[in-house]
């Protein structure tokens, strides 16, 4: 390199105390300000090739590597269980050093995973991303994102990384687990909520994993991703741009992947133009774990680790993580030799220094107070947030009547809990949780915290709920996995011995192979993992009464037991968390009313992948294919103990191109309980230049109504949520119709459009769910958009913003 490169367009702008304290620094002083060093980094195997990568830093007396100075301490609290405040004594402490023995004084930055609550020894672990998706509660999720963030700021932690706003799209992808949803929209909502609480309460979010990581091929972990230019710009893009646009994140991390053969590590078409310069993102790029090393191990676009490192600082990656594996002694030897200008190092720095100052750490003051004497990772207030938010995301896919277990003329004396995930409180948590990140190398190590297993809340689910406590038995049945059927006799047993049979089958979350699903974790099968649906059907074949329950981190293919309606009813859970026995439980008393909607379509096979609702025409079933994509349950899917009617009584008939129309909605609960609404509205382009969506999630509202109640929800949709990346790749909206329709879910929907008012059809609706009004098929309304192609920018804030009024 001779020329400095484009990218430096982007130096940023700071503060004079921040460029007062550049100005003193040595090269290897700046250096070390943009890399992390991983305390037990050859302990337990918590990230991508950890074993061949540790050790990249040499001298392990933290004095000698820190001599000058250190941008992030690695997951101080997350590699292994300690005690919260015995390890903020030693924090304290070692901040304390790192200000009065180095030279400059600046203490490290923090960071460690939080996806499901802090993922350290004690710590609340709330339902996993999934399940965020599930409740299609924005609100809720940024109340757990700012009790996640008070606690790891009580910790001395600075930076969390989460959330995931990869995009669903193939569910035999193992980090499936992870994510929210297979919604941009949805995704973007729920994700920036997150931010907002998490940076609320003083620490910085970091976007993962930017951008398309979840696009690789066949659903394979670190696989290379050959999506087009539009499919990024339309569906992968946007989540990540609402969190920086309407969000602030301060951080995001690059993904693993290519595109198109360009790692992202590297690409400063992404990072830098589009990321900086297009966005205005003025917050700090990180590396995902060994990411700048992979350029040249696992991409072999780097001749060796200077190489890589030039390559990732130049496309914009500010710090190296987890350690200095390319930035320390790789990049130095290249900025010495003049083969890589060091004006690129200052303008990392920088960012760095400006990420360190916002966050108090180079204030006098910092560290001086004492560390906490005694923490509470698993408060009242954050075991309320878990069990509300775990209520809200489980979804009942199918129902004879056998549901509310409470509801029966004649309670149920004996009730079967079965299965290999009905007493394991292991199996409500995610991948990323402690327990199944960190505990599962710690056998005898207990959580921490409390976490009964359904079976376990089931005991006490019924006096709580003021029924008749039945006698309740357990029967594994089988594993997880494996195909050991031994226990079958004695859970068919059980259930014959029953007046109901609870089976409870699904995952079992660990990372690369440790488990069914997880980081690591891809599957080429969508069947329940083993032998649980033959245990399943063993359970059937009594004749009793059946609930399936899953406890799942992917949508698995189960159309043998939904479609067919061989259980009674089956209900589906994501990684519920602590709070996620208790939840179900409520369920299946009829307690609680299951309100949550499926934010991932439920597939019908594997071959049926990638599959996504935002399909084109072509992108669904049709009789020139021997094939079916369609879904067993539709993205949005999700049915209740009561009923609801819901009516799109009013929408404007046109609206100029970069506009705003509003949608009325009456929604009324037509039953006999209480119960929970989402409210879904959705569009159509009918005409555009480029193939669209058959149907659009274009906004959403939770509506709580009593019996016999009604209200009218009022959408503000910005016609930008139409918005499209046109032939030249502008993002443009085109004048011309859309439709627009309320519905239970995304395939509730039919062809016929009415212009005016809201006609009284007669046709069955034989899409799967509730009709939208009681009678009647969902009725489309046309809005004319008018005016000139609008081309949409950054400035034009709302155009993933649909404002919501009750």
């Amino acid at each position: 390199m001779t020329e400095l490169p484009v990218a430096l367009r982007a130096m940023p702008e700071v503060s004079e105390r921040v460029r007062e304290l550049h100005a003193q620094m040595t090269l290897e002083e700046k250096l070390a300000q943009l890399v992390g060093y991983w305390l037990d980094q050859g302990g337990n195997v918590v990230a991508p090739m950890q074993g061949e990568m540790a050790g990249g830093q040499g001298s392990t007396a933290l004095p000698d590597i820190t001599r000058n100075g250190l941008g992030h301490y690695t997951r101080v609290y997350g590699t292994r269980p300690v005690d919260p405040a015995e390890r903020a004594a030693w924090l304290w402490a070692e901040q304390r050093r790192l200000k009065r023995e180095t030279r400059l004084g600046i203490p490290a930055l923090v960071h460690e995973e939080c996806l499901t609550g802090l993922a350290a020894w004690k710590a609340a672990t709330f339902p996993t991303p999934l399940a965020w998706g599930a409740s299609f509660d924005p609100e809720l999720v940024e109340e757990m994102g700012r009790l996640i963030g008070e606690s790891m700021r009580e910790l001395g932690i600075h930076q969390g990384l989460a959330p995931v706003l990869d995009v669903v799209r193939d569910p035999r992808w193992g980090r499936v687990d992870e994510c929210i949803g297979e919604d941009p929209y949805l995704v973007g909502t729920v994700g920036t909520s997150y931010v907002r609480g998490m940076q609320g309460a003083g620490v910085h979010a970091t976007l993962k994993h930017f951008v398309a990581y979840s696009a690789s091929k066949a659903g394979r972990n670190h696989a290379p991703v050959s999506a087009g230019p539009r499919e990024i710009a339309d569906v992968f893009l946007p989540p990540f741009e609402m969190a920086v646009v309407d969000g602030n994140v301060r951080s995001v991390m690059a993904s693993y992947n290519d595109v198109d053969g360009v790692p992202m590590h590297s690409s400063g078409e992404y990072l830098t133009e589009l990321l900086r310069e297009k966005w205005g993102f003025d917050g700090v790029v990180v590396a995902d774990y060994f990411g700048v090393a992979f350029l040249s191990v696992m991409h072999a676009i780097a001749a060796d680790r200077g190489a890589a490192a030039a390559a990732a600082l130049e496309a914009g990656v500010d710090v190296e993580l987890p350690s200095g594996d390319a930035y320390l002694e790789p990049l130095a030897a290249l900025v010495k030799d003049g083969e890589v200008p060091v004006e690129i190092v200052d303008r990392a720095v920088l960012r760095a220094l400006a990420q360190k100052e916002e966050l108090g750490l180079l204030e006098p003051g910092a560290y001086e107070d004492e560390p906490p004497a005694v923490v509470d990772l698993d408060s009242p207030a954050h075991r309320d947030v878990a069990r509300r938010l775990a209520e809200e995301s489980v979804v009942l896919l199918s129902n004879d009547g056998v549901l509310p277990l409470g509801g029966w003329h004649d309670k149920p004396a004996r009730v079967a809990v079965i299965g290999p995930n009905a007493d394991r409180p292991e199996a409500l948590m995610g991948c990323y949780s402690f327990a199944n990140h960190v505990l599962a190398h710690h056998p005898g190590v207990p959580n921490g915290f409390e976490i009964p297993s359904l079976a376990e809340a089931l005991g006490a689910e019924f006096e709580r709920a003021g029924l008749p406590v039945p006698e309740l038995t357990h029967a594994r049945g089988c594993d997880v996995e494996g195909d050991d059927t031994s226990g079958f006799a004695e859970a068919v047993a059980a259930a014959e011995a029953a007046d109901v049979a609870v089976v409870v089958v699904g995952d079992q979350a660990g990372l690369f192979g440790r488990g069914t699903v997880g980081e690591g974790n891809d599957s080429e099968s969508l069947d329940l993992p083993g032998v649980q649906r033959e245990l399943v059907e063993a359970v059937l074949a009594t004749g009793k009464p059946v609930v399936m329950v899953l406890l799942t981190g992917r949508p698995y293919a189960i159309g043998w037991a939904v479609d067919a309606r061989k259980p009674g009813a089956v209900l589906q859970a994501f990684f519920p968390g602590e709070e996620g026995g208790s939840a179900l439980a409520g369920v299946l008393s009829g307690r609680v009313n299951p309100s949550g909607r499926l934010p991932v379509s439920l597939p019908r096979s594997a071959g049926a992948q990638p599959y996504s609702y935002l399909h084109p025409i072509l992108g669904g079933a049709s009789e020139v294919t021997s094939t079916d994509s369609t879904p067993v349950r539709s993205f949005g899917f999700g049915l209740s103990y009561t009923t609801f009617e819901r009516e799109l009584v009013d929408v404007e008939r046109s609206v100029e191109a970069g506009g705003t129309f509003r949608a009325v909605v009456a929604v009324t609960n037509s039953g006999q309980v209480a119960g929970s609404d989402v409210v879904q509205l959705y569009g159509h382009d009918v005409v555009s230049s480029v193939a669209r969506p058959t149907a659009q999630l274009l906004g959403y509202h939770r509506v709580d109504l009593q019996p016999g109640e009604s209200t009218t929800i009022s959408f503000e949709v910005p016609t930008t949520r139409f918005a499209f990346s046109d032939r030249r790749m502008v993002r443009v909206v085109e004048p011309g119709d859309v439709e627009v329709w309320v519905g239970a879910h995304a395939a509730d929907n039919v062809v016929r459009v009415v212009a005016e008012g809201i006609a009284d059809l007669d046709e069955p609706n034989d899409m799967l769910g509730a009709t939208s009004r009681a009678g009647a098929v969902p009725v489309r309304r046309v809005v004319t958009i008018t005016g000139d192609v609008h081309e949409v920018t950054t400035a034009d804030r709302r155009w993933v913003d649909t404002t919501v009024t009750p």
